[in-house]
């Protein structure tokens, strides 16, 4: 069993839904980053969805752009954040790691020797945004031998016709992309949201995830009521420039402040249950 499938079951047990802090990788540094991701387990990350930094972040809205262009200037790549994901998972075998960044990194790197090196550093899913189902099979195949879980991306676009082929070598469970465009510039509805899952629940029996313009405890809540987890990736990359100075450093109580956030989303999601 995956550790994606043994969380979502875990999650089901407890008769609650799951929150997923995205974080991008190296902001505002790599030392700060690598603290930052150690602290999220204990603030109440479930899962734990981090971005690769890529130049040409085409899903991304204006504050996971900066997050990731600050992370790019500050020594950030793929290789890096396998670096990492390894060290991370050394001190802690549970918590879920998924990946989201862009295809070209992978590209240049290797199909397969990616997949090999995700496997080692303990990557439990991917999620590959500029990837399509029509031209994935040269990555898809290396990761599912890697046992790593494929995690696709469901648009309020993408009809009934299509669902089933999107849905087809998916695992560990679905992103759905709550509102149509980039991440963090519209607010969902949660009656939007319901009539979402509902349809997409009748294509797939895996757990169902929802993220883009989620940026408060309440609609975290709401929506884990409804889905199995909430996605939360601009409010909390936000509040990682909130903790900047001018230079673009981090400040002393950046991780403490970031974990704080963390932990009051986190808890909206719980007291929702």
């Amino acid at each position: 069993m995956s550790r994606l499938e043994a969380r979502f079951r875990e999650l089901k047990a407890a008769g609650r839904g799951g929150f997923v802090p995205f974080v991008s990788c190296c902001d505002p540094d790599p030392e700060t980053f690598e603290t930052l991701l150690a602290g999220l387990p204990g603030a109440g990350a479930d899962v734990i969805e981090i971005g690769v930094p890529f130049t040409d972040p085409a899903a991304d809205g204006p504050s996971i752009q900066a997050s990731g262009g600050r992370a790019l200037k500050a020594g950030a790549t793929l290789r890096r954040a396998l670096e990492i994901v390894k060290r991370f998972r050394a001190k802690d075998p549970t918590t879920p790691i998924v990946l989201m960044g862009y295809f070209n990194p992978i590209y240049r790197m290797g199909c397969e020797a990616f997949a090999a090196a995700a496997k080692d550093a303990g990557v439990d899913g991917l999620i590959t945004v500029d990837l399509p189902p029509e031209e994935e099979e040269e990555l898809r195949v290396p990761i599912q031998a890697a046992g790593i879980d494929i995690v696709r991306l469901i648009a309020p676009t993408t009809d009934d016709a299509r669902l089933p082929y999107v849905l087809k070598h998916a695992s560990g469970f679905i992103y759905y992309v709550s509102v149509a465009g980039i991440t963090g510039t519209k607010t969902p509805t949660i009656e939007s949201i319901e009539a979402a899952t509902a349809r997409v629940r009748r294509h797939t029996d895996l757990p169902l995830a929802v993220g883009f313009g989620i940026r408060t405890a309440k609609l975290a809540g709401a929506v884990s009521r409804v889905a199995d987890a909430a996605v939360v990736g601009t409010a909390v990359v936000e509040r990682v420039a909130a903790n900047l100075d001018g230079e673009g450093r981090a400040k002393p109580g950046l991780v403490d402040d970031v974990l704080a956030l963390v932990r009051e989303l986190a808890a909206g999601v719980r007291e929702s249950a």
